[in-house]
């Protein structure tokens, strides 16, 4: 069984200012773990899972008024972990929608989050964790 004795963990809020500090925090960690290397391209994949989150947060967020939250704070869970070879990116949102990949044109502004997911990670998915409800977007970057 292979361990991943590393971890960071972070609780963000669904807000575009999440996007920067998750990319600074994965730059910063993987620097401590001695995986510069894997940086770059880390920080591109926590980039987009981080923005697909705070997108699919934003309905949810606006749903709630009565909640006493304002809108766009919904939380989000983000890990990092690392065998010291590979790391693991996990993002939670409170959404339970599936993410799904869209096939846009070469002139499209948006909608390409999931692709640059899938060609920059060796693997990526999501599932739904029954506990707490939402998803948790992976990725791992090797």
């Amino acid at each position: 069984m292979q361990e991943w004795p590393l971890l960071s963990h972070v609780e963000l809020r669904a807000l575009p200012g999440s996007v920067r500090f998750a990319r600074l925090h994965t730059k910063s960690i993987l620097r401590r773990w001695c995986l510069g290397g894997l940086a770059d391209t880390a920080e591109l994949v926590v980039s987009e899972i981080i923005t697909n989150a705070v997108r699919a947060s934003a309905p949810i967020a606006d749903q709630q008024p009565e909640s006493g939250q304002a809108p766009g704070a919904q939380p989000l869970r983000f890990w990092l972990t690392s065998d010291q070879r590979s790391v693991l990116i996990q993002v939670w949102d409170s959404d339970h929608h599936r993410p799904v990949r869209k096939d846009v044109g070469p002139d499209a502004e948006a909608g390409r989050g999931l692709l640059l997911i899938e060609t920059l990670s060796t693997q990526w998915g999501w599932y739904a964790p029954e506990e707490q409800g939402g998803k948790v977007v992976w990725a791992v970057c090797a």
